[in-house]
């Protein structure tokens, strides 16, 4: 067999079929989100404003951020120097997870390196807990989440999403007996749409499962003081563990889990995903400590990115372009076909210095394709104007069809 042609083969593949991604090298400036620069290939810079990135509300540019980072780094140097059990505990460490478990209003929380990690190393572990556990989780689940609950070798359903009935079906034909737990998210990235987070609580509580939240794309933005959606609709306490990430809102980097003692004590001692892996630098988790605490209270940041977002759906409405409203910050466009996606993705950022990149299968289904906008507090009426301006061109350029979706 030859390696290297079964190498082209399968990216040659991913080229026919218009999904081939291509990364932008892009140089954030400090101080000036979202605006920064792209570098090409032969050495030239452009300006572009970013429009796809998760740092929703900003912070991994607030000055009380950067600060803690810079003295932990002096105080402490570059890393942690390993394993959380094998010296890569420090006061940074503690002190971050403190502040997620007052956040979620759960006893502790438990720092992975990545809310992937997190999803994956939690969800793998809880049979090993649990045995006979059976894990019900929503078809639109997160990719970390799948993995996790496919590599965990218990028994698994997967319920159409945001389907009640569905669920209540497979919960009932199961032995009641049998320990469950059911995995879902309150916002889903691609589309934007919500959970049904009480629903599900009631029908865990009438089934005696587990709850597992996946609340990645709204901590820092939902709730009174940025928990997510749980905590905006008064049910944190019904949720038995909440998974966020420290690199989207709090705009740092890192993931956790929130739970009650018992639980965190579990996972920690049985989950290779967090047993064997270095633990994230102190000034990493001094940085991201810090956002909690400011986004604890800073209530206007949150107000300013819903508005900036309703008033980009908006005019992107006013166009006749065909997003989906869910009501969340997320903006999808559907373009429906992954060369075209692609297209526009470049003719956005050669000609009008945006950058969006295309979203195509197998984050979402073919026939979906779409560009996924994700506006901050700090996307002003001159960056909504230029974006609004160029896919009102594009869009008549490349003939697409101006059909609005309905939610």
């Amino acid at each position: 067999m030859s390696y290297d042609d079964a190498l082209d083969a399968a990216l040659e593949r991913l080229h026919q079929e218009g999904r081939y991604r291509t990364f932008i090298d892009i140089e954030r400036t400090r101080g000036q989100f979202p605006h920064a620069v792209w570098r090409r290939a032969d050495g030239s810079e452009r300006p572009v404003t970013v429009w796809c990135g998760n740092d929703y509300l900003g912070m991994g540019q607030h000055p009380e951020v950067l600060a803690a980072m810079h003295e932990a780094l002096d105080a402490t140097g570059a890393g942690s120097g390993g394993t959380r059990n094998i010296s890569g505990t420090t006061v940074y460490h503690k002190a971050l997870e403190a502040e997620l478990a007052d956040l979620h209003g759960k006893e502790e929380a438990l720092l992975f390196t990545s809310a992937y990690i997190a999803n994956d190393a939690t969800l793998s572990t809880l049979p090993k807990l649990f045995p006979g556990l059976i894990i019900y989780s929503d078809a639109l689940n997160h990719a970390s989440m799948i993995e996790g609950i496919r590599r965990n070798g218990g028994a698994k359903r997967i319920f159409r999403h945001n389907d009640l009935d569905h669920l209540r079906e497979l919960l009932a034909a199961d032995d009641p007996a049998a320990p469950k737990l059911i995995a879902f998210e309150s916002i889903y990235s691609m589309d934007g749409d919500f959970g049904p987070i009480e629903a599900i609580c009631d029908l865990a509580d009438e089934f005696g499962a587990l709850t597992y939240l996946d609340e990645v794309h709204a901590v820092g933005m939902y709730g009174s003081r940025g928990a997510g959606v749980a905590e905006r609709d008064g049910l944190m306490h019904r949720i038995d563990i909440i998974n966020g990430t420290l690199g989207k809102a709090i705009g740092v980097h890192g993931g956790y889990i929130a739970a009650s003692a018992k639980m965190c004590d579990a996972i920690r001692s049985y989950a290779p995903g967090f047993i064997f892996t270095t633990s994230i630098p102190p000034a990493v988790a001094a940085g991201a400590a810090a956002s909690v605490r400011i986004l604890k209270t800073d209530s206007a940041r949150r107000e300013e990115h819903q508005t900036q977002a309703r008033i980009l759906k908006t005019r992107l409405k006013g166009l006749g372009l065909p997003i989906i409203d869910h009501g969340s910050h997320i903006v999808p466009v559907i373009v429906g076909d992954p060369v075209h996606t692609k297209k526009l993705s470049d003719m956005l950022l050669e000609d009008y210095g945006i950058y969006v990149q295309p979203i195509n299968f197998p984050t979402v289904p073919r026939g979906t394709e779409r560009l996924r906008f994700t506006p901050s507090p700090v996307h002003g009426p001159r960056e909504i104007d230029a974006l609004v301006q160029a896919m009102d061109a594009l869009w008549s350029h490349c003939a697409l069809n101006r059909a609005a979706l309905s939610a």
